[in-house]
């Protein structure tokens, strides 16, 4: 699957809607993070205000002029190299309104459950093994794998 030149850009940016979403959504009781090297597949971290605990977020966007979202559906690639399941990472799926500049849906999936769901899959199929693993998701929320 080749990425257009302006991939990075869309992505960051859809990273950044997510952020500015949640901070919004909470009235500014979640506080967002990013990294400034993304070699452990973090994304963004949040963390809750009064509280000192915090979550990791992978972020995989896809933008609503693609195919596979107006299929109504999400298909991400995650990297052997920066995928570390744990407990405090979670993975975003998200379609993005790239005309409103909005989410249209998104699905927030614990990374050991988003292990536990690829692991052992085949090149066939909606999903793909190591080192690039692909899964895709309807709108309801379920795996189709």
């Amino acid at each position: 699957m080749a990425k257009s030149p302006s991939a990075g850009r869309m992505g960051k940016a859809a990273e950044y809607l997510v952020a500015a979403s949640c901070i919004l959504a909470t009235r500014g009781e979640l506080n967002v993070s990013t990294s400034m090297v993304d070699d452990e597949g973090v994304d963004l971290v949040f963390h809750r205000r009064g509280t000192s605990a915090t979550l990791a977020v992978q972020v995989k966007a896809r933008m609503s002029d693609t195919r596979v979202v107006r299929d109504e559906k999400v298909m991400a690639q995650v990297r052997e190299q920066t995928f570390r399941p744990r407990e405090n990472l979670d993975m975003l799926f998200a379609a993005i309104d790239i005309e409103r500049g909005s989410i249209v849906t998104a699905w927030l999936v614990p990374s050991l459950t988003f292990d536990s769901i690829v692991s052992g899959l085949t090149a066939t199929g909606h999903c793909a093994s190591w080192p690039r693993r692909s899964w895709r998701l309807p709108t309801a929320g379920t795996c189709t794998a």
